[in-house]
């Protein structure tokens, strides 16, 4: 019988895995929040991923479990774990994506380079941190944040007044010092439970207002210790927090070429798209692998350059069918993976990968033609 993986989440993510998982003999199943989301081709089950006895009766008719994303609660993740059933990232590892406070404190702990941070509970701690790091920080709120939502630049404590106005008891922000980065860098890393690993090429991310815009795999101009140093640390980070399946390592690169951890993600990622026809092993292929315990895939690029840019938004007075053909025509050597979402301004909706000899003309290629779904 084939090995059965069952995904919490039916987003994008999910949907992408579904190909892989035919390719690699494996028995899909997803966990769908609604009807009619990315993933729906592999949904088995529909129901709420933060009740204990739905997810329970999901996991059941599946040998490991997985996700599309890292908001499943705790005590659901720890029920299964009693329950018998292999969770690939376990609780322990998918806490640390979950609450940035202990993110920060797990990776100090290890000796992971970062930005100054502290837990602040109240604008009185805030400003006191703000005083000491130039007047200026970056407040987050620990838990829920993602494409820049619960991220907030301030100059001075009052600016995140209503984000303490609305902390329970016990609860903290947390803010970092504003790092004077000339470009940020993602470095993926896959591993076993066995505890076998793989690194891809650190990559070069583009975000606008907060959201991955495009990716440049392998990040130009890295010199070897930068290669070096951002697998060192994707490996020390996966390791030491017993990480399995993908991790993305988010990471800034400084002007006097220090390299800062920023966040985490441990599943497949944005910044990790570009593998799908980029390198030998994708993504989601690697992740299907690294949680069912099998073999790690090469991470190899297939090309010189891969670039990797989103689709946001989609047009507004068409479909993305209705795209498709212009942009087969006009660019018959980019790959066009669509998320099955409806457009609206600022969504991702799909992406477009491009591989090549030449940067510049990679690049091009794929603007243009995620350009075409305006």
């Amino acid at each position: 019988m084939a090995l059965r993986v069952g995904v919490i989440g039916a987003g994008q993510l999910a949907r992408m895995m579904i190909a892989p998982a035919v390719e690699l003999g494996l028995d899909i199943r997803v966990l769908a929040e609604d009807e009619g989301m990315s993933a729906q081709l592999a949904a088995t089950a529909v129901g709420d991923y933060r009740d204990i006895e739905t997810v329970r009766r999901f996991a059941a008719e599946v040998d490991v479990v997985t996700f599309d994303h890292e908001h499943v609660p705790q005590e659901v993740l720890r029920a299964l774990v009693a329950d018998g059933i292999a969770v690939h990232p376990g609780p322990d590892a998918l806490r640390f994506a979950q609450d940035k406070l202990e993110m920060r404190a797990r990776l100090a702990d290890l000796g992971v380079p970062q930005p100054d941070w502290a837990r602040v509970e109240n604008p009185e701690t805030l400003q006191t941190f703000l005083d000491a790091h130039g007047g200026r920080g970056v407040v987050k709120t620990p838990r829920g944040g993602y494409d820049g939502k619960g991220v907030r630049v301030v100059d001075n404590a009052q600016d995140a007044a209503e984000w303490f106005d609305r902390l329970e008891s016990g609860e903290a922000l947390l803010v970092e010092e504003l790092v004077p980065f000339v470009r940020e860098l993602a470095q993926q890393v896959a591993r076993r439970p066995s505890g076998d690993s793989v690194v891809y090429p650190v990559v070069e991310t583009v975000q606008r207002g907060g959201v991955c815009a495009e990716v440049l795999s392998p990040a130009p101009g890295a010199s070897e210790k930068l290669i070096e140093v951002a697998a060192r640390i994707g490996r020390e980070i996966a390791e030491g927090l017993g990480v399995t399946g993908i991790l993305a390592v988010e990471l800034f690169e400084t002007d006097d070429e220090r390299i800062l951890v920023n966040e985490l993600a441990m599943r497949p990622h944005n910044s990790g798209h570009w593998s799908q026809d980029g390198a030998i092993t994708g993504q989601f292929e690697q992740h299907l692998r690294a949680v069912a315990d099998l073999p790690l895939g090469d991470t190899s690029l297939r090309a010189p350059w891969a670039v990797m840019v989103n689709i946001l938004g989609g047009p507004q007075n068409a479909t993305m069918g209705e795209r498709l053909d212009t942009v087969m025509q006009k660019h018959p050597s980019a790959k066009v993976h669509t998320y099955g979402k409806d457009p609206r301004p600022g969504r991702k909706v799909g992406h477009i990968n491009v591989t090549g000899d030449d940067l510049d003309d990679a690049v091009y290629e794929a603007r243009s033609a995620a350009a075409c779904f305006d």
